[in-house]
């Protein structure tokens, strides 16, 4: 298992070692400050976006990077909802989608699939077998990243099944760094939904 990791950088240089651990290190603290409903998910996310976007964009992973730009892009739309007050008292509370928001879901990840697609074939990358699972997951992760910076609790299911995804994804392709932060990501976000679950339904019973 160590020889596994340590094979992927043999060739890699200290920049690309040390970007990588900083996507690690503030990628974990963003999702640990999502599970516990802390505005600091934003902040720290985006610094493990912005740099993911570099590292992907050089080894040519176009969905990959499509999906840490609009992280990026969404954290700063999300961290503006987080701050804003409701009524300028309460802060937006935790909820479940409804009808029109499943919609809208819905919507986004197939528009994100489509559009994925679209750029591979526009930039003439030739499409493997395993960028099919990144199109996929990049559907999951556009859906699931509006729903969070929304706190609807159903993006922890987004997290959940993406995740699962792009592990062995993330493996295949020799990052054995980001593979190990996305198993990590698996574990917190269950016990994320587990949590932000209890406070939903905590909040319910004192309505």
């Amino acid at each position: 298992m160590v020889e596994f990791f340590l094979d992927a950088y043999k060739n890699a240089s200290l920049t690309q070692i040390t970007l990588e651990f900083i996507v690690f290190v503030f990628g974990i603290l963003s999702v640990w400050f999502a599970k516990k409903e802390n505005i600091w998910v934003f902040p720290t996310g985006l610094i493990a976006t912005i740099v993911s976007v570099y590292l992907l964009f050089t080894v040519g992973y176009l969905g990959d990077m499509m999906i840490n730009a609009y992280f990026s892009i969404m954290s700063i739309y999300g961290w503006y909802k987080w701050s804003k007050k409701e009524n300028d008292t309460e802060e937006l509370p935790i909820t479940r989608t409804d009808t029109k928001e499943k919609a809208i879901g819905l919507l986004l990840f197939i528009l994100t699939i489509f559009v994925v697609y679209g750029i591979y074939k526009h930039f003439d990358y030739e499409i493997h077998r395993e960028n099919y699972f990144d199109i996929i997951a990049s559907g999951i992760f556009f859906t699931g990243m509006w729903f969070m910076a929304n706190k609807k609790i159903e993006n922890w299911t987004l997290w959940i099944i993406g995740d699962i995804i792009v592990t062995p994804l993330y493996a295949y392709r020799g990052l054995g760094i980001l593979s190990l932060q996305y198993l990590i990501f698996t574990i917190m976000a269950i016990s994320a939904y587990l949590e932000w679950r209890k406070i939903l339904n905590n909040r319910s019973l004192q309505l």
